[in-house]
């Protein structure tokens, strides 16, 4: 048996879909396909239903998934564990949503790359909440503090919001989230204040959201450091109390003391205090 097969697996049966496990594991859904056919082949057993809306587990696959989910967590431990004493160098992988990755992180990460020149660093902006705990990312920056997890972490500000609009843009409508966004706490103080009410635009990011905003097709509330950045927008008062929500650094426990980690960690910490009065 071929033991990348079984990390394939277990991959594709938490994604779903091959399009999904192959970009969780960097690879092609073409790979990821082979691999099943092979493990399957191996076993003698259909491990998946293939379906119109994706993969679902079989009664063997559902069973071969339970024994196969401890080995993968054991193997993640060792990789983790491996990275502990490779000094100021290799790659370190950072998480955040787009607007804190394009806007706050990515222009003040320059600093890092000349004072550790062998650290290679990979951002990812991604508005899921990638796993530190299977290495999707080795630190993330998030706008809520994880419940779960033998995770370490650190508030780093607490980010004001406000409304904005364009000068010439449509001040009576609104700018909103898309449904999958409806947990986040100004989505749900929009729906409060619109109450069923109509809005103009439904999007999923910032960037987007601002983007909408200057095409004019009405106001948003949006993180008072990312607009007054931006420029040009026109700040209204507020039909009610805004949420405020807080930045939290987060690592594993097993890589906090791994020195490239710790390095991007106290550079993210620093950039932080630095900008924390302009976004609170």
């Amino acid at each position: 048996m071929d033991w990348e097969d079984l990390r394939i697996f277990v991959a594709l049966a938490r994604a779903g879909s091959l399009s999904a496990a192959a970009r969780a594991l960097r690879v092609s859904h073409a790979t990821v396909g082979r691999r099943i056919a092979a493990l399957e082949e191996t076993l003698g057993q259909a491990l998946f239903d293939r379906r119109a809306d994706g993969y679902a587990l079989t009664a063997e696959g559902a069973a071969v998934l339970e024994l196969a989910q401890g080995m993968d967590e054991r193997a993640l431990a060792i990789l983790r564990r491996a990275g502990r004493d490779t000094g100021l160098t290799g790659t370190v992988r950072l998480t955040a949503t787009d607007a804190v990755a394009e806007r706050i992180l990515i222009p003040r990460l320059a600093p890092f790359r000349r004072r550790h020149p062998g650290i290679d660093l990979e951002v990812l902006s991604d508005p899921r909440s990638l796993s530190l705990a299977k290495r999707e990312a080795d630190v993330a920056v998030r706008l809520a503090r994880p419940q779960a997890g033998d995770l370490i972490t650190r508030r780093l500000a607490t980010i004001a919001y406000g409304v904005y609009v364009a000068p010439d843009g449509d001040a009576e409508a609104w700018v909103g989230y898309e449904d999958s966004f409806a947990h986040l706490p100004e989505a749900q103080w929009l729906a409060r204040i619109v109450a069923g009410g109509r809005i103009a635009l439904r999007t999923n990011g910032f960037a987007a959201q601002l983007a909408a905003v200057r095409a004019g097709f009405g106001k948003a509330v949006l993180p008072r450091w990312f607009a007054e950045e931006e420029g040009g927008l026109t700040a209204l008062p507020p039909p009610a109390p805004l949420p405020v929500r807080e930045a939290w650094l987060v690592v594993h426990r097993d890589l906090k003391d791994v020195p490239r980690v710790r390095a991007l960690v106290d550079h993210l910490v620093a950039v932080f205090e630095a900008e924390r009065a302009h976004m609170e």
